[in-house]
């Protein structure tokens, strides 16, 4: 098959789970013998230089980019709300240049599919329809509405939690406009599935959930610092923020008065300088900034916690986590989409009480704690194996465009 995917970042380095997503399925795909283009805007926010991609992807994968300018503004955000019906988040986007890129690569070949990532992608069907009778798949990452209405019901500031309700009502809105017209329904979880059922779904569909290389992983390691909790992931992602800030506010303190030597190291990239402030004032933290080698970071440290309180979709890093052995402590929106146990092969904490509770057993059952980690690993193995998952997607690409 010759499948086109469309994404709004280029996914390398893959140190999100959107990235290890749209980076991961392609390179499967790829080597199940498809022929994969991509083409991947190349935002202000998320740039990367197309030279300095590694060869064992360029070797797989086409890939073509386009420059895309969405930094935020103020400006920005009042001409969007005043003069258009789109969110903001869907506007920034909206690209002639890559509208044009995309026409062209449709016209100069014939593909069989075309895998749009992510919701907004969904601007751009009306182009794939015009040049193309490719099958149109929407691959779902979250339900984009469900983030920004769960940080509206957080933010305590009345402006700034009205226009987070307003963006959320644009964005369904938004998604009821795309609704069924696109071909094919890539959801990474059952519960994303179920959710675009609700809202009137009569397409096709094949979940296909973020799958790890399990080939590639190290094998299972005793941290070189083992007194220690850790967590990784995008600072500038709201829900990350968010989450932070209540497990510093409300959970670390009370885990510090039973683990008085406990540290805390935290990695991600595009910290905001407030966001560093704020690190730099809690006790027995360590600010790591982006790191290099994400795996080696997670293998350094014991415990990763992920005090997720909004968000939707699926917490890549906890299937990372998993799968390199790592014992997790995260919240019932954070192990959302994944169907773990807790206290089988993660940590599952209903409020701040629990969460400490759940972090000082872990630290203090040397048995529990290394039993947790081995069946997460199982776990991960069993069900997100990305070999698998790719397969699994190809054979629904080839039997949806035989019966089409």
């Amino acid at each position: 098959m010759k499948i086109l995917q469309i994404t709004n970042k280029i996914p390398y380095p893959p140190a999100d789970g959107g990235a290890i997503a749209v980076l991961n399925l392609a390179k499967g795909l790829a080597m199940y013998g498809h022929e994969i283009t991509m083409l991947a805007m190349n935002t202000s926010k998320h740039y990367f230089d197309p030279a300095l991609l590694p060869a064992e992807i360029t070797n797989l994968i086409r890939i073509e980019t386009i420059a895309v300018d969405n930094h935020l503004s103020f400006i920005g955000s009042v001409r969007n709300f005043i003069f258009s019906k789109l969110p903001y988040t869907a506007s920034r986007f909206l690209s002639r240049e890559f509208s044009r890129k995309l026409s062209g690569l449709l016209l100069s070949g014939k593909f069989d599919i075309v895998q749009a990532e992510g919701l907004y992608m969904g601007q751009y069907f009306p182009e794939i329809k015009e040049n193309s009778d490719a099958l149109i798949a929407l691959r779902i990452h979250n339900i984009e509405h469900e983030i920004w209405a769960r940080v509206a019901d957080g933010e305590n500031n009345l402006l700034k939690k009205w226009y987070l309700m307003n963006l959320t009502k644009r964005i369904r809105l938004f998604k009821s406009a795309i609704l069924n017209r696109y071909d094919l329904l890539i959801p990474i979880t059952q519960r994303d599935a179920d959710v675009y059922n609700n809202l009137g779904n009569s397409k096709p569909i094949c979940v296909t959930p973020a799958g790890i290389n399990i080939a590639e992983l190290p094998a299972i390691s005793v941290p070189s610092e083992k007194n220690t909790l850790f967590h990784i992931g995008a600072m500038d992602w709201a829900p990350n923020q968010e989450g932070l800030r209540w497990f510093f506010d409300n959970v670390w303190r009370n885990i510090l008065t039973v683990l008085p030597d406990l540290r805390f190291h935290l990695a991600g990239r595009n910290a905001p300088a407030w966001l560093l402030t704020y690190f730099s004032k809690q006790p027995n933290v360590i600010w790591h900034g982006e790191v290099d080698d994400a795996y080696r970071f997670m293998n350094s440290y014991s415990l990763m916690v992920v005090p997720l309180l909004s968000g939707s979709g699926m917490r890549v890093k906890i299937i990372e986590g998993m799968a390199l052995g790592k014992t997790i402590v995260t919240t019932e929106t954070g192990a959302e989409g994944i169907d773990v146990t807790t206290g089988e092969n993660i940590l599952i904490a209903g409020d701040a009480q629990d969460f400490s509770s759940a972090v000082i057993r872990a630290m203090t059952d040397d048995q529990f704690f290394d039993q947790l980690g081995r069946n997460a690993r199982v776990f991960v193995t069993n069900n997100y194996d990305n070999q698998k998952i790719t397969a699994k997607l190809a054979d629904f690409y080839k039997q949806s465009m035989s019966s089409h």
